[in-house]
């Protein structure tokens, strides 16, 4: 039964990614490479996402780990970055700023939930899955295809044949990032700071930016993909736009599937019998930060 649902659910998703691949490889680049392949360099950034995951995979396994998952999902975003980047024969300001704005965030958040994982043990999203090789492994190419819409849009901006000014826009959107960015990592490190200073078993961080937001780092996290697509929007040619569903897809990820519908459910249950809870919950909105009223 497992092995159905994970053929399946692998079927879906190739298929989304061979459709992100057409889309993003128009316009695009070719690879330079000696065995003449003929695949553009979004195509070859595509395989590249998913490769990882499986080679991962293995010893995650075998070993009956998650510790590295977010490392390897970090560590692939850095691959196909740098990758698409130097495979491309221009190299304008925005390519050069797309580059680094990935690389940094990727760095950032890798290291982050690596060094929560190994303080607190084990990731409850891999409880039960991490003991079905096949359910695991939805898991592991679920985040190839992350890596590639996520970044699809930059991507693309990098190995487009049409270089763009960098100009208003791209300044627009770096604004963005910056702000995304530093709303993320500061509600990071105050939910951090946190857990070595109160029992999270009792307690829930309801102050800084988490007296804002229920998750004020989703919202960083959205924002600051928001400015990668308006960065790379002017670089996109034809149906390389498709590729600026980017930030819709980290929505989809982070509302429906494994960031606030999970931890929301996983805090009812836990804080069920607590008053202060409920309360924090009734004024305070899920995502979108509330900029004025009481902190």
């Amino acid at each position: 039964m497992h092995f159905i649902r994970a053929l399946i659910i692998h079927i879906v998703v190739f298929a989304i990614a061979i459709g992100a691949v057409w889309a993003g490889s128009d316009g695009g680049q070719f690879l330079n490479d000696s065995l003449g392949t003929g695949l553009t360099i979004f195509a070859s950034c595509a395989l590249i996402a998913f490769i990882a995951q499986w080679i991962a995979l293995i010893p995650a396994y075998l070993f009956k780990t998650e510790h590295f998952y977010d490392l390897t999902g970090g560590a692939t975003y850095l691959a196909v970055i740098v990758f698409a980047f130097f495979q491309s024969e221009q190299h304008d300001l925005r390519s050069v700023i797309l580059v680094c704005l990935v690389a940094i965030w990727a760095t950032r958040l890798a290291s982050f939930l690596f060094l929560r994982v190994r303080q607190q043990g084990s990731d409850s999203r891999f409880d039960d899955i991490k003991l079905n090789f096949w359910r695991f492994s939805i898991a592991w190419t679920v985040q190839g295809l992350w890596v590639l819409i996520t970044a699809g849009a930059a991507i693309a901006a990098i190995t487009s044949s049409q270089k763009v000014d960098f100009g208003w826009i791209g300044t627009l959107g770096l604004v963005l990032w910056l702000i995304g960015f530093s709303i993320e990592a500061l509600a990071d490190n105050q939910k951090r700071v946190f857990r070595q200073q109160r029992n999270t078993q009792k307690e829930f961080i309801q102050t800084g930016l988490w007296a804002r937001s229920r998750h004020p780092n989703y919202f960083g996290e959205i924002l600051l993909w928001i400015g990668v697509a308006i960065i790379a929007y002017p670089a996109l040619y034809q149906w390389q736009l498709v590729t600026l569903i980017s930030p819709l897809f980290v929505i989809l990820l982070l509302t429906k599937i494994s960031g606030i519908s999970l931890q929301e459910t996983q805090a009812d249950k836990r804080w069920a019998d607590s008053p202060d809870y409920h309360a924090y919950k009734k004024k305070t909105p899920v995502l979108i930060p509330k900029l004025f009223g009481q902190k």
